[in-house]
Parts: structure tokens; sequence; C-alpha cells
């Protein structure tokens, strides 16, 4: 056995020193690159717990508390809430959301429709459907109250998820359920 070093292989010569810090300093500047385009390209988190979807505006943009706090108390805002629908948020006497939005789809054919705040109803214009504050039915053709969501605020962000309890309304297990 040869105990003897040869000093004529050398671990690592000057070309690939350079060739190392040459591809190390491109692989640096590509990912620092890279990392914002796939920040951009990735969607933001828009699900949470028990099927929560974020609150967003007409054009898909998510709407922050804030905006919708600055309305009187009393105060429907519509959003689109879950699948799409077009939900009613509640601002209470306390400047707060209300824990329940309303989904505004007529019961009887599935019409959208606006609040009206002088009858404090709201107000079906195909069929003449009316419902209460709540979403009650006042007076038909529907026969089913307005289906109910969760409202949660969280860092200024409306979270609505489905509302499968009992309806407080009727006391009964939702129909939408």
């Amino acid at each position: 056995m040869d105990n003897n070093l040869s000093f004529d292989q050398t671990s690592l010569s000057r070309r690939q020193l350079l060739n190392f810090l040459t591809g190390s300093t491109v692989a640096v500047v590509a990912g620092s690159a890279l990392y914002p385009a796939a920040k951009f390209f990735t969607p933001p988190k828009e699900t949470g717990e028990g099927g929560a979807i974020l609150a967003k505006d007409k054009l898909g943009n998510p709407i922050p508390a804030s905006q919708i706090l600055e309305n009187p108390p009393e105060t429907r805002a519509l959003v689109a809430g879950l699948a799409g629908e077009p939900t009613y948020l509640i601002v209470t006497d306390a400047n707060t959301l209300d824990g329940r939005g309303i989904v505004d789809n007529c019961t009887h054919l599935g019409c959208t429709f606006p609040w009206n705040e002088t009858a404090e109803q709201f107000q079906c214009p195909c069929h003449g459907s009316r419902y209460d504050a709540e979403g009650s039915v006042v007076r038909g053709p529907a026969n089913r109250p307005l289906k109910l969501v969760h409202v949660a605020v969280i860092d200024d962000a409306i979270w609505l998820s489905p509302w499968t309890e009992t309806d407080p309304r009727t006391g009964e297990r939702p129909w939408w359920v």
C-alpha cells in the first residue's frame, strides 16, 4: 500500500472554480427573477375552512370589510358570494357585519332582486314575491325563505361559508342543504 500523497492532482482547478462561481451566480440571478414571476402567477388563497370563500365585487376582486363598513348601519351591500351567487351583507348598528348573509335568489324561479329601503323588503319584480329583512316569505308565489350564508371578517377580509345548521327563521333544517 502506498502512503504517499500525490500533489500532481489538485482537487479544484482555477477553471473549475470559475465555472462553479459563474454557474452559482447565474442560478441565484435566475431564481431571484423567477420567484416573483411564480408568485404572480400563483392564485391567492381564496378558500378557507368549511368551504368558505372571499366575498368579491362584480369584477371578481375581493372586497375589504372596511369598504362595506363605511356605509351607515342597516345598509345592505351586494357581493358575489358562494358559487358566484349575489349575496346581501348587512351593516349592523355596532358598525360590524351581521354574521348572516342573505342570498339574492328568489326561491320561486331564481330571479335576483333589489332591497327596497322604503318598504324594508326584498321585492322580486318578476312575479311579485316579497321577503322581509331576514329573508322570510311575506308574500308568494315563493314558498321558501331565502338562503343564508355565514359571514366572518378576518383581517379585513370577508369570508362567506355555507349555512348548514338549523334555519333560525323556521327552526327547521334548511331547504338548501
